[in-house]
């Protein structure tokens, strides 16, 4: 690369054919699936030479790529981040040009990559802004636009990017010696020290200064100037919790770099009602006593885009507490197919009693006793009956409190589960 920075380079990402974004989980699988392909001992001798160089670039791709420091150096400056001959490099192991100079053919490693041979080639891409982005069930069933005021970095338009006046001759940066990069220490523990490679204040990464005269008027020198512009991002119905939403080329522009994206991650607030999991919804369906025991025709529930649910229970269909009701259609849109297709909501019953006392009219207890089944005969004992008193306010976590037995308090109900959820292994 030449000391001011080159915008082609050897795409590593490429190079373990993936995307830009790929995650940690995606970078390892592929490396794994590359280097089990080009292995030495996986191919046939005449083979093996080219496939060892095949092997070291797949694993120097993954070494830089799966680190987030190394990775992130790698986006913001691209192999120049690990130039041994610009003071320090990596270290250690082998150096990434020369293996891709032996596996491509290129004379000279890195410096004035060409694209023959058929080596991928890659404008070098500044950085992605992430943004986290909260919404409300409401706009994630109805789909939302946003209109926002962005305001970045753009190429300053009167000097075209040099910092500099038409016809001023620039200088190398003293600080980095025309690197872009300093070299400095960082504190990462009491006592310890790492070296770090960091972008030159003084130039910016460009390796070059301009005197004061010579600097634009514009910009400073400092290549870029600020804009404000109303960007617009559009949330589709059905889009989920963690969704990216990408605005191509609208982050901050960087002389010699392809300008990143704006992506925005959906974060779904809480719900007062509703509960959602994937294109399906749940709520509770609250109703009287008497609505569970003698049926109701009413609108149980308002939805995400203000209807109203209305359901039709017959008289002398009981409903349960917590049975549930399944309506077809009406949880969220799916969101890879026709919106107008939606899933389903799941409706659990609650059955809300009165409360004690709630009458003291003999005669209606007389007229239940009588509509309602009665009870089941009547046990048959050989001993004696206790008459016995109980406490209605009991708690069930005080069922063998302090016993030490695993059944003590709720455990008997999930007797399946620890405490983090997971299933418990029966030892045999």
């Amino acid at each position: 690369m030449a000391s001011n920075g080159t915008t082609e380079e050897v795409d590593l990402y490429e190079v373990l054919g993936i995307s830009k974004t790929a995650t940690k989980s995606e970078i390892k699988k592929a490396y794994h699936k590359a280097a089990l392909q080009h292995h030495p001992d996986k191919v046939a001798e005449p083979e093996r030479e080219a496939s060892e160089l095949k092997f070291k670039s797949v694993s120097q791709a993954y070494e830089i790529l799966h680190d987030e420091e190394k990775r992130h150096m790698y986006d913001t400056h691209g192999m120049a981040a690990f130039d041994g001959s610009r003071g320090g490099g990596m270290g250690g192991g082998v150096d990434l040009d020369d293996i891709l100079a032996q596996m491509f053919g290129m004379g000279g490693g890195m410096p004035g990559m060409g694209g023959e041979n058929g080596i991928p080639r890659r404008p070098r891409k500044g950085r992605d802004e992430e943004q986290k982005y909260t919404v409300t069930l409401e706009e994630l069933y109805k789909g939302k636009a946003v209109k926002f005021a962005s305001t970045k970095n753009i190429i300053c338009s009167h000097c075209t990017g040099t910092g500099g006046k038409k016809g001023a001759t620039a200088n190398t940066c003293d600080r980095c010696k025309g690197n872009g990069i300093t070299v400095g220490l960082r504190q990462v523990g009491p006592g310890l020290v790492t070296q770090e490679r960091m972008v030159c204040d003084a130039c910016q990464g460009n390796g070059k200064t301009f005197k004061e005269k010579d600097r634009c008027k514009r910009c400073k020198g400092k290549r870029t100037t600020s804009e404000k512009k109303v960007l617009e991002i559009f949330i589709p119905p059905g889009a989920r919790e963690g969704e990216r939403i990408t605005l191509e080329g609208e982050a901050d522009q960087v002389p010699d770099q392809t300008p990143g994206d704006i992506v925005f991650t959906l974060v779904e607030e809480d719900h007062e009602i509703f509960q959602r999991a994937g294109d399906d919804l749940s709520a509770e369906l609250e109703i009287t006593l008497a609505e569970a025991l003698t049926g109701f025709s009413r609108i149980v529930l308002k939805h995400l885009d203000g209807r109203g649910i209305h359901l039709t229970r017959p008289a002398g269909q009981i409903l349960k507490p917590g049975q549930i009701l399944r309506v077809d259609g009406e949880g969220m849109p799916h969101r890879n197919k026709n919106i107008d297709e939606k899933g389903d909501l799941y409706l659990v019953v609650k059955v809300i009693f009165p409360d004690s006392n709630w009458t003291q009219d003999e005669a209606s207890f007389a007229a239940l006793k009588k509509v309602l089944p009665g009870p089941e005969p009547s046990i048959e004992v050989t001993g004696e009956i206790d008459e016995a008193e109980f406490d209605s306010d009991a708690d069930i976590e005080e069922f063998g409190a302090n016993s030490g037995d695993p059944r003590a308090g709720g455990g008997w109900e999930d007797d399946d589960e620890e405490e983090d959820g997971q299933p418990q292994c029966t030892q045999q």
